[in-house]
């Protein structure tokens, strides 16, 4: 009788048994990693699309309180100084207050301030949306009195025309707390200045308050 020595020999079903029990463990494996990774992904996008709508929501009531905030600013008032000082006449924003600190009685130079709300002290170092004064000293003494400070570079001086009016811009830093732009104008013996505190008022200075800026010479 014959037997069939099989020692030594693998079973095909066990092989069978252990490529599958692999398998099955692999794609397991597989699938465990592959539903992390998809969550994880999934909690980033739902991350950055909230974070992208906050972002569009805050920017959006942004642009709204701006527009508003410009609306608001309609229609311009209109400022006018004493006819002895040149009749300067100016429009500015509604939402702005004036005062006017000194009349240019006796010696004393013609001084207004606009402030956007309440005008603070003229003891504080506070910018001024718009300060106008009628200086009695000569345009070009005021003018001298500025050259170190553009040979400096910390201002710029170009040459300005305003309802056919010549005269002198200044654009920069006129001192280390206080950065803006001025217009000055010879206004018989006296010099008119139209100054600016501050770059956040820079778009009213340029489109209400200097095309709006009318005197008599």
């Amino acid at each position: 009788m014959i037997r069939n020595d099989q020692r030594g020999e693998v079973n095909p079903l066990l092989l069978i048994s252990i490529v599958l029990t692999i398998l099955v463990l692999g794609l397991g494996s597989f699938s465990i990693w592959a539903y992390v990774n998809y969550s994880d992904q999934k909690n980033n996008v739902d991350q950055k699309i909230a974070a992208a709508v906050a972002d569009a929501k805050r920017q959006q009531s942004s642009d709204d309180e701006a527009s508003f905030a410009e609306r608001e600013k309609q229609p311009a008032r209109q400022f006018v100084g004493p006819d002895d000082f040149g009749h300067v006449i100016v429009s500015y924003p509604k939402t702005w207050s004036v005062y006017v600190d000194k009349d240019g009685s006796g010696s004393a130079n013609y001084e207004a301030y606009f402030a956007a709300g309440v005008v603070p002290p003229l003891t504080s170092k506070t910018p001024y949306a718009l300060r106008i004064t009628i200086d009695n000293k000569s345009y070009d003494d005021i003018l001298k009195s500025f050259q170190d400070t553009v040979k400096k570079g910390d201002l710029k001086s170009s040459p300005v025309t305003l309802q056919g009016q010549n005269g002198t811009r200044l654009d920069g830093n006129f001192s280390k707390d206080i950065s803006g732009s001025m217009v000055l104008f010879k206004v018989r013996d006296k010099t008119l200045e139209v100054y600016t505190q501050s770059p956040s008022f820079a778009d009213d200075y340029n489109n209400t308050i200097l095309p709006s800026l009318t005197f008599n010479k």
